[in-house]
């Protein structure tokens, strides 16, 4: 979740002294100190090789928060953000939980640890009500990488608001080096209004108990993965993927396009898989992934049930720097031109028109962005380049910039036959995206401000005119 979310606690583990149980052992408990991570991040892998005795202290909190630019929710949350805290513990160690509950708060809230062999995962266990704390101990048993999440009735409406995370029982040698390790996870979002349509949204019994999801996010947000979000890397480094699926309805299927998954361990456990493309994750399961990155680029993290990835949030990227290896990806050798998804024009779902409130020029060029990276990246790149000799640069345009009140009704009704941009003839497919007349004035606003463009403005209720009136004169200069 973004950083408007930051919780209020602070998360802390801390090894105290020892117990009877603990006692027997020989020698003193082993002494550490450590910080659950927020994703992306994750917390340093454990080095001590003996079990502690290990308290955690978790708040549930419930706050509003966003789920898109424009769009806020009142997420329920362990911890201050979606997902939870990253808990990170040794085979063996005694685990002493407390829970809290926020005074603030105005629902009772338990947890639910997959990790735990004991009666509902510890859920039976925890259940505090507003202001209070509950305590409860458990061994962590098991190595492996699991979900935990709260799980007071209606459990399923808890989870869809946020209240998930992931937990790593490390084996007593430890896990294998790796240059980086990051935590993702993935939830749905059941709102009582469409995708992309600003204001502040609620939860949705129907739509959760249909299984029609809004929103399919990682990280609690949409976009939370890309732009200043992206995961980063560089060339000849190995990555570590903990990735979840919260549900609390649909399986993932994780895919990052252009890299193949070197080892995997299915639902968090012991037995690697070697070679993987697409793993399949299934509500309350966690997988752990592992690949070297070997080519410069932006890769594209997808639930590849694709329709969540550029229609309802599911996409970020990983972003690799470093020298090019053309041994391995040699890039373009050859153009040609291919009509991606059919020759003819095609539409999406529209969100309705909202009557929130008007957002700043900074609000509307970050929703443009976003707007951008899950409708135009794929055809017109993330700099505004385009694909030589199929799809038209925007950046430094004269098409567009020349008569930006045309992109309107483009991007309106979609565009077929050939165009010159540059100077250069393009002849390719331009869907009709049918998109609401914000996320369009957003869209277009965005690109008119980057890669050298005019700067003009597009507003609503240019937008508004145009599909009320296509066609009225396009001529008339955009205001800068």
């Amino acid at each position: 979740m973004c950083c408007s979310m930051r919780p209020t606690a602070v998360l802390l583990i801390a090894l105290i002294g020892m117990t009877p149980a603990a006692s027997a052992q020989a020698g003193p408990v082993p002494v550490d100190t450590a910080v659950l991570a927020f994703a992306p991040r994750v917390p340093l892998p454990i080095t001590r090789r003996r079990p502690a005795r290990v308290v955690v202290l978790l708040e549930a909190e419930e706050r509003v928060g966003n789920l898109d630019a424009g769009i806020e929710y009142p997420f329920w949350t362990f911890g201050g953000q979606v997902p939870g805290g990253f808990l990170r513990v040794r085979q063996g160690d005694l685990v002493e939980f407390h829970l809290r509950n926020h005074p603030a708060n105005r629902m009772p809230h338990n947890i639910d640890l997959h990790a735990v062999t004991g009666p509902g995962g510890g859920a039976a266990s925890s259940l505090a009500p507003p202001g209070r704390e509950a305590v409860f101990e458990f061994q962590a048993a098991a190595p492996g990488l699991y979900v935990y999440h709260c799980a007071t009735a209606p459990v399923g409406m808890h989870v869809a608001n946020g209240m998930y995370g992931l937990m790593l029982v490390e084996p007593p040698g430890g896990l294998r080096p790796v240059n980086r390790e990051f935590y993702v996870m993935q939830g749905e979002f059941y709102t009582d209004s469409v995708f992309g349509e600003p204001g502040l949204r609620r939860f949705s019994m129907e739509k959760a108990l249909a299984e029609r999801p809004d929103y399919v996010v990682f990280n609690g947000e949409v976009g939370a993965l890309v732009g200043p979000g992206a995961l980063t890397a560089r060339v000849g480094e190995t990555v570590r993927l903990f990735f979840g699926n919260a549900g609390p309805n649909l399986a993932a299927s994780v895919h990052l396009t252009g890299e193949v998954f070197d080892r995997v361990f299915p639902d968090g456990g012991q037995t690697p898989t070697v070679g993987l493309q697409t793993l399949s994750v299934p509500p309350g399961g966690a997988v752990i992934a592992e690949f070297a990155v070997e080519v410069p680029g932006t890769y594209t993290l997808v639930d590849h049930a694709i329709f969540r990835a550029f229609n309802k949030g599911a996409v970020g990227n990983l972003r690799v720097e470093g020298p090019a290896n053309p041994k391995i990806y040699a890039g373009r050798v050859s153009e040609e031109v291919y009509l991606i998804e059919g020759g003819v024009i095609q539409t999406m779902p529209t969100p309705a028109d909202s009557a929130a409130r008007a957002l700043t020029l900074t609000e509307r060029l970050d929703r443009g962005r976003r707007v951008y990276g899950r409708t135009c990246i794929a055809c017109h790149q993330a700099n505004g380049q385009g694909v030589p000799g199929t799809f038209p640069p925007l950046a430094g345009s004269d098409f567009l910039n020349d008569n930006p009140r045309r992109a309107i009704g483009i991007v309106l009704n979609g565009l077929t036959g050939p165009v010159v941009v540059k100077g250069t003839t393009y002849n390719a497919v331009m869907p009709a995206l049918r998109l609401g007349d914000d996320d369009i004035a957003y869209v277009l606003t965005y690109v008119l401000s980057q890669w050298g463009n005019s700067g003009a403005v597009v507003s609503r209720e240019e937008v508004r005119h145009a599909r009320l009136c296509p066609w009225c004169d396009a001529s008339v200069p955009m205001p800068r």
